[in-house]
């Protein structure tokens, strides 16, 4: 080595010492031939212990291991670094990053490498702990059993997990990186679209549907649109979250069917009957007709066949009714034999045309079962007759009193009965 590039070298040892952090040169055998004071302290150990000895012996192979990547590139005259977790006494366990770089001539050759050290423990901890959060975050997305996933603000799919793929019967390969239409078909994007963008305007929003094209089979689904806001609550995204529904929607379907109609004959309630009246009438300039209908001869076909041919003749009689009106039109079960059928009606002619066409129908259904049963009807209009539901309900009944006195088997208007 010339004078000069030794007076540099003993200059930088000198520099060196000042220097807060663990400073070492190392010559072409890997053997330490200075360190700084604060070197000493690092390592533990005396000066005597550590001048002349290679790092291998020093610190053992497994540091050797890990810093004879970073030394060669440095002997190659580029700056390298590695990290390991010191564990030699009488220091506790902590990591550290070792920069190594050359000590090169004028001309360039690499007679020694300098290592400075650096404490990073803490900063190692946080990003082990963020990592093996991440990967518990990870294992949780991917085994949620509730279909999850993450679109950008242009609805690219970013992220699907487990349950999203079992549910949709569509990969992870063939869904991420497009865009959801066309992923889940352009029906299924203009259905959900407006969801997708209140969330991405910063609101979450919820939205049930009968989803198709599942692996199995049509089934009521509940997503969840949340916005995902970075640092500056911008939304950068949408997280929605799929949770099935089927079993309970059709639960409280059947619930709501047995509060709305008649478990025998499936017409609507009386409850509700007297709802849709109420509903329905409220318009002024709507004509509607009421109709009471009475079975004539009922008693004696469930005590001569039996409740089981009775029930049966209900179930036909409502069918008939259903089937001779028009489907906005209602029908509905008032109690035992006796049904209510509100119609749109074209004056007292229209009233008294549809009055006939019921009682006929529910005769022909009753001697197709070889059955002598037949209607007595009596009906009521609105607005002409009363606008009022329960005055219309009240007039109806009476009219289908004065049919059943005056013979049976005939429709009566209420308009006749009060004359």
């Amino acid at each position: 080595m010339s004078n000069s590039l030794n007076a540099q070298t003993l200059h930088i040892e000198r520099l060196a010492d000042v220097v807060v952090l663990p400073i070492g040169r190392w010559d072409a055998n890997a053997r330490l031939v200075f360190c700084n004071a604060p070197y000493l302290a690092w390592s533990g150990r005396p000066r005597e212990q550590l001048i002349g000895g290679t790092l291998e012996e020093i610190y053992g192979a497994k540091a050797w291991a890990a810093a004879k990547p970073a030394f060669e590139s440095a002997f190659r005259g580029e700056i390298s670094s590695y990290e390991r977790l010191l564990t030699h006494a009488p220091h506790p366990q902590r990591w550290a990053r070792v920069q190594v770089f050359p000590d090169a001539d004028e001309a360039g050759s690499v007679a020694s490498v300098f290592t400075i050290a650096t404490d990073i423990h803490e900063d190692i901890v946080a990003r082990d702990a963020l990592i093996a959060a991440r990967k518990r975050l990870d294992r949780f997305t991917e085994n949620i059993p509730s279909p999850l996933a993450y679109l950008d603000r242009d609805c690219i799919l970013r992220f699907v997990n487990k349950a999203w793929t079992t549910l949709t019967g569509i990969s992870a390969d063939m869904a991420v990186g497009r865009h959801v239409s066309a992923v889940r078909g352009e029906a299924s994007w203009l259905e959900q679209q407006p969801y997708y963008e209140k969330a991405l305007a910063g609101g979450p929003v919820h939205f049930s549907r009968l989803v198709y094209g599942l692996v199995d089979g049509p089934r009521w689904m509940r997503t969840s649109y949340v916005p995902d806001f970075d640092e500056l609550g911008s939304v950068i995204g949408v997280y929605t979250v799929t949770t099935d529904v089927h079993d309970l929607t059709v639960t409280q379907e059947k619930l709501r069917r047995s509060v709305e109609r008649d478990a025998l004959t499936d017409t609507l309630s009386r409850h509700t009957m007297m709802s849709f009246i109420e509903c329905s009438i409220a318009d002024p300039n709507l004509e509607y007709a009421l109709f009471f209908i009475d079975l004539d001869g009922f008693k004696a076909v469930n005590d001569e066949k039996g409740h089981h041919v009775g029930d049966r003749l209900l179930a036909d009689v409502a069918a008939a009714l259903r089937g001779a009106v028009r489907a906005e039109d209602a029908v509905g079960r008032f109690g035992g034999d006796e049904f209510l059928v509100l119609a749109r009606v074209n004056g007292q002619a229209g009233a008294e045309a549809l009055a006939e066409h019921l009682r006929v129908s529910i005769t022909a259904v009753a001697q197709a079962a070889g059955n002598k049963v037949s209607a007595s009807i009596g009906y009521a209009l609105a607005p002409a007759d009363t606008r009022d539901p329960m005055q219309l309900l009240h007039h109806a009944d009476e009219a289908m009193y004065i049919a059943k006195r005056e013979g049976k088997n005939r429709a009566m208007p209420w308009a006749s009965a009060k004359s």
